[in-house]
């Protein structure tokens, strides 16, 4: 955790404790889980050891930390937050186990702001125990998704139903076999004005009509058991008690989703990237070659060099981000928020490429780099791909 920023004892305390059970068990039980992945026959199914390590971190008190209010979550900030997010992030599987995985996080949040009490008692209570995992289905395949105006999946009124026809894909999560329930954006009044046309609804998984048409790999990566999963919607039928919040608050349902959400993903990124950086070290340290270990070579040490300082540049700008969030809000932090997502993923990148090149071809079947440089690579697109944050950001400052 820096000085430059003031965290408070309550988050300290969670910080040792969380760095304390990551090294008691959650290092220790990596081969077990990647064993469990990699095989064909179990890899769609939960690794018995992370349920076995969620009891343990619900008895230790590290459970649903993400969330900002006492009443569902341990009441930290976003700053408060952000460094828990980047310990976890240094096992790819590890935030599951602390109930604080995305897309579950996003989905709670906003069922806790904005879900009524029928939808909160069935499935933001349920999310909160770990019971059951959920998706958010924006993405398609038709249109430009990074501009949740563009979303064509139509949603019909229909007495006391609303019927969804459409298709989605990229949803994580949904090929869980614990995935009960979708958060659904589309289009219920197209003549509205364009930040008024969607809404989101509550589809659970099991609906007719809700059918899972495959499952998309990352470079060869399946990310079981969660996936991503391409769906199609053919008249799929759910009660209007289902609408969150109002007809035509889509979009802004979306953007309090995301604001919050990338800063998780980055501080992730930042977590991903330091492990790569100590496994980089130790690589650098040990290996022979030509005559002297790799940490003699000068390209080596500068390898090493500028990973550290993209790192630092990283996690300030982050925090700096969170911080902002939590003092002003979504709106006034956008610029911040979209610097980060800017920077983080492509630092991601570099340092872990850094890294597999002092593995040489041993690095690109290293059990983590390979699957955290898909996992960093992935993140330039998701949530919005890098060039659609800096065309805002850009237009912004030329006003």
């Amino acid at each position: 955790m820096t000085a430059l920023f003031n965290h408070t004892p309550h988050a300290l305390d969670l910080h040792a404790k969380l760095s304390a059970f990551m090294a008691e068990h959650i290092y220790p039980a990596e081969p077990e889980v990647a064993a469990w992945q990699a095989d064909p026959a179990t890899r769609w199914q939960t690794a018995p050891i992370i349920e076995q390590l969620k009891q343990k971190a619900r008895e230790a008190g590290l459970w649903n930390l993400f969330l900002a209010d006492a009443v569902h979550g341990v009441g930290l900030s976003n700053l408060d937050y952000a460094p828990l997010a980047e310990l976890m992030g240094r096992v790819l599987w590890a935030s599951e186990v602390f109930n604080c995985n995305a897309p579950d996080t996003g989905n709670m949040e906003v069922l806790a702001h904005f879900g009524d009490d029928a939808q909160k008692s069935q499935w933001l209570a349920p999310l909160l125990r770990g019971e059951i995992r959920s998706a958010f289905a924006m993405t398609e395949p038709e249109v430009a998704s990074s501009d949740a105006t563009n979303i064509g999946l139509r949603i019909a009124r229909d007495g006391g139903n609303y019927v969804l026809n459409g298709r989605k894909w990229w949803i994580t999560g949904a090929g869980d076999p614990r995935c009960e329930i979708l958060i659904v954006m589309g289009v219920t009044n197209p003549d509205a004005d364009k930040y008024a046309r969607h809404s989101m609804l509550l589809v659970p998984m099991q609906t007719d009509g809700v059918k899972i048409v495959r499952a998309l790999e990352t470079f060869g990566f399946a990310d079981a058991p969660s996936g991503h999963m391409e769906l199609s919607f053919s008249d799929v039928r759910v009660p209007a008690s289902n609408l969150l919040q109002s007809e035509g608050s889509g979009f802004a349902l979306a953007q309090a989703r995301l604001g919050p959400g990338r800063i998780h993903h980055c501080m992730r990124l930042i977590g991903l990237a330091q492990r790569a950086l100590q496994l980089m070290i130790e690589r650098a340290q040990t290996r022979i070659a030509f005559g002297k270990p790799l940490a003699a070579q000068g390209m080596v040490q500068e390898w090493i060099a500028l990973s550290r300082c993209e790192i630092e540049q990283a996690r300030l700008l982050t925090l700096n981000a969170a911080a902002r969030l939590d003092a002003h809000g979504n709106k006034t932090a956008k610029d911040d928020i979209g610097m980060i997502k800017i920077v983080a993923p492509r630092m991601a990148v570099a340092v872990i490429d850094r890294a597999i090149q002092a593995f040489g071809a041993e690095g690109l079947q290293h059990p983590f780099l390979a699957h955290a440089y898909v996992g960093a690579r992935c993140l330039r697109l998701a949530d919005g791909p890098d060039e659609v944050h800096m065309a805002a950001l850009a237009r912004g400052m030329l006003k």
